[in-house]
């Protein structure tokens, strides 16, 4: 597999992130998976349908992954991640921006203490810009990407597409640009970030129809 031998640390939740890792799980990567304690990852609980105690919502996103629970608010918590971006090669988080700045683990951080690392970024608006501490949630985006104008019967109301394809297409974008962060590590030595805003993913899946 082409990415045997690579740590993934995957502090993503809900949809979009965990696209994005599992992809590269799928590719061979070892991806562990930090969660809440006490509840894990929101989407554990969303059902039905269920299979046996988890989530299908779940599992359609989170195969091939280990899982470990941490309180990153917790100085001994803190210190388990550390170990963890040791012997990491990619940072996946979907925190509002600013959030691991707070938390001591944003990108400048892990950069200046492990500038191996390929640190990747999925937002609603991306990192920087007059939008970023706005949530992205994928039916907003849809609409504001223009996607649902150009979805649903001519002269109708504009339709929203029934699978959440903003945070899945965000997903996917991020797995790329991981990939080619990796690559360009390989002749450069050094890490990089990858930020992805879904409104800039959404949108360009218009292609020829944003003309």
């Amino acid at each position: 597999m082409p990415l045997d031998g690579l740590l993934v640390v995957d502090l993503t939740r809900v949809l979009s992130g965990p696209y994005c890792t599992m992809q590269l799980a799928d590719m061979g990567a070892r991806v562990i998976k930090v969660e809440q304690p006490g509840r894990g990852d929101d989407t554990r609980g969303w059902g039905p349908p269920f299979l046996g105690a988890e989530s299908a919502y779940f599992l359609s996103i989170n195969r091939n992954k280990e899982s470990l629970t941490l309180d990153l608010k917790r100085p001994e918590a803190k210190k388990i991640l550390e170990q963890l971006l040791d012997r990491a090669d990619v940072v996946v988080e979907n925190f509002r921006p600013g959030t691991m700045d707070r938390l001591g683990f944003g990108y400048s951080a892990v950069a200046a203490r492990w500038p191996r690392i390929v640190y990747c970024s999925i937002s609603g608006f991306g990192q920087t810009g007059p939008r970023r501490d706005q949530p992205g949630y994928d039916a907003v985006i849809q609409g504001e990407a223009g996607l649902m104008s150009i979805t649903g019967e001519s002269g109708g109301p504009a339709l929203r597409l029934g699978v959440a394809i903003a945070d899945i297409v965000s997903g996917m974008f991020a797995a790329q640009g991981i990939a080619m962060a990796l690559l360009a590590r390989a002749r450069t030595g050094r890490g990089q970030l990858v930020d992805v805003g879904m409104l800039d993913a959404t949108a360009a899946l218009l292609t020829y129809q944003a003309g």
